[in-house]
């Protein structure tokens, strides 16, 4: 089984270093003259694949913005899923989850089994109960090729207070993350499959990135905030590995889907200038 790592680095180095987000929250499907419904999700889920699919390394669901209409909601995200599968994109299913045991296993197998109906290239998983209770799903996602991009350095205000907090060692909540995930990449070649996510918009870390070979999820692109010129300063000598990604800069520009694929060709232009990614 090909490590998604090595999956990775082939879609960017084929489409360049580029993910969009997916959140069809209510005021975007407003914006795009949709209903806030199973309707307008369905409606806008089926352009933003016609428009991306087959032109972006890595889009990103948010699965909330599809959990809230329920059991619909859901099958639309299914559905979505496949879609971008097949049309070329890598999936990042933005869930952020996180638990012990037997939990964290059943959340493993929702989304990195083959078999089941979510199934996705990576997720996104949160290691506040320690990194190690994530183990079953690094553990499967290893099993069949996937990834799974683990919360380190977030952009939101409030995650400062847990993640720079500093343990009995020095090191900051944050380090101990990054650490263990460049401790489970070791040896990886091209790229390890175990990422982490580090906010765009939050400058100079303080934080030593350098050791994680693997990718750097680093969303707040656009209209959050950040720009691309900013990853230099995140990221430093860890920057071949960052993959930036945007959300609302892209998906303001719908519903129409030369728009919205114009959008993302300015957003990978961008990029590319301070990646140094070639076509």
């Amino acid at each position: 089984m090909e490590s998604f790592g090595s999956r990775l680095h082939r879609a960017v180095a084929r489409r360049g270093p580029l993910c969009v987000g997916i959140d069809p929250h209510p005021g975007l499907l407003a914006r795009w003259g949709l209903t806030d419904d199973v309707a307008g999700l369905e409606r806008f889920s089926r352009t933003v694949v016609e428009a991306l699919g087959d032109l972006v390394a890595v889009v990103k669901p948010q699965s909330a913005f599809f959990e809230r209409f329920g059991s619909q909601g859901v099958a639309i995200l299914e559905s979505t899923i496949r879609q971008l599968r097949k049309s070329g994109s890598l999936v990042l299913l933005d869930v952020k989850r996180g638990d012990i045991g037997s939990t964290v296993a059943a959340y493993a197998s929702a989304y990195l089994d083959p078999s089941s109906p979510l199934y996705a290239d990576a997720i996104t998983a949160s290691p506040y109960l320690g990194v190690s209770s994530l183990t079953p799903m690094f553990e499967l996602a290893a099993a069949h090729g996937g990834g799974v991009f683990v919360l380190a350095l977030t952009s939101n205000p409030e995650g400062a207070a847990v993640q720079r907090a500093r343990g009995a060692d020095g090191r900051t909540v944050a380090q101990a993350v990054i650490d263990e995930i460049a401790q489970l990449n070791r040896g990886a070649e091209p790229l390890g499959s175990i990422g982490l996510v580090v906010g765009a918009t939050i400058g100079d870390t303080g934080h030593d990135l350098s050791a994680v070979r693997g990718p750097l999820l680093a969303p707040g692109l656009g209209a959050q905030g950040a720009t691309a010129s900013d990853l230099r300063t995140v990221f430093g000598p860890a920057l071949p590995w960052a993959l930036p990604s945007y959300s609302r800069e892209v998906l303001d520009a719908g519903p129409d889907a030369g728009a919205l694929r114009a959008a993302a060709q300015r957003a990978l232009a961008d990029c590319r200038a301070v990646l140094g990614a070639s076509d």
